[in-house]
């Protein structure tokens, strides 16, 4: 099959008279050749006429490329060796000659894994349980996975352990994309100690020159009042308050899981919600001193009794 491409396409002849025609590619042969003169500009070109992943039922069968996306969460990246069972098509049971070989296939592909990719698999295998932990979505573990994976290829790995350093891929892919999830969070779920994990995030931002924008914090509010059943008007009263402090600009370099739970607490006292200090600081993680101090402080800015 012969398809043009669009005038913009990358490849393109570089001489004078070939400059207005297209580029045409033979997905057949996977060449892309001039219009023109019949140049071949572009050898073992891949096939992008086709996704393999269709969503309509009824076009099933025009699929050219068959199985899942590859996935940066698998250490082969889901293009491993699969050696079924010891049937043959039909279902029916292989000979004893022919399951022993494929004992032994199974046992040599096992042992041809490099010890690279021993560690990447076991790395991504914590990666997946962390996630499952903290409850994260699937797009945000692929990016963690793709910090990971720049990080053993600048050789950080060493001297640093792998879980500490799984936990900051993954806390560093929530900072990327907004997902309300605090260092606390991140380091429990991973059994790592938070200074070891804020360690190993600071050199992760360094070393492969990250830029991490802050949390909005108006996420964990509404985060926390999920998690502890809150009416919808709190909700809305602590978002007001968390609004007006950030407008007078008093959580600047404040925790923001604290600030959002000294907003919903206020919220929850203007609103005649029976709630310790204590639970919002369970809740949230954090020591109800630290809510306490965030309280005063509001209520010193905004004037509220």
């Amino acid at each position: 099959m012969v398809s043009n491409y669009a005038s913009d396409y990358d490849a393109g002849c570089h001489l004078d008279a070939c400059k207005t025609q297209p580029a045409v590619t033979d997905s057949e042969r996977g060449e892309v050749f001039c219009g023109g003169c019949g140049l071949v500009l572009v050898q073992s070109a891949p096939d992008v006429l086709t996704d393999g992943r269709l969503y309509i039922q009824d076009r099933q069968a025009e699929r050219t490329r068959v199985g899942p996306a590859s996935s940066l969460t698998m250490h082969d990246k889901g293009l491993s060796t699969v050696i079924g069972k010891d049937v043959d098509a039909t279902g029916r049971a292989v000979s004893s000659s022919t399951r022993e070989t494929f004992n032994r296939l199974r046992i040599w592909d096992q042992r041809s894994r490099t010890r690279s990719s021993s560690s990447l698999a076991k790395a991504l295998t914590i990666l997946n349980a962390t996630k499952t932990k903290l409850g994260i979505p699937s797009p945000i573990l692929e990016d963690a996975a793709s910090i990971y994976r720049k990080a053993v290829s600048a050789k950080l790995t060493r001297g640093r352990t792998m879980q500490s350093l799984v936990a900051a891929s993954l806390y560093a892919a929530c900072r990327r994309t907004g997902t309300p999830r605090s260092l606390d969070d991140v380091a429990g779920a991973a059994n790592v100690a938070k200074r070891v994990l804020s360690r190993d995030l600071r050199m992760l931002i360094r070393s492969l020159d990250m830029d991490l924008n802050q949390y909005d914090t108006s996420a964990f509010v509404v985060r926390l009042a999920n998690n502890l059943n809150l009416r919808e008007r709190i909700k809305r009263d602590a978002l007001d308050i968390l609004a007006r402090s950030e407008e007078e600009r008093i959580t600047v370099g404040k925790h923001p899981v604290a600030q959002a739970a000294a907003s919903l607490y206020l919220s929850c006292i203007m609103n005649g919600e029976k709630i310790t200090q204590k639970g919002f600081a369970q809740a949230a993680g954090v020591s109800d001193v630290t809510i306490r101090n965030r309280i005063a402080q509001i209520r010193e800015t905004l004037q509220m009794r």
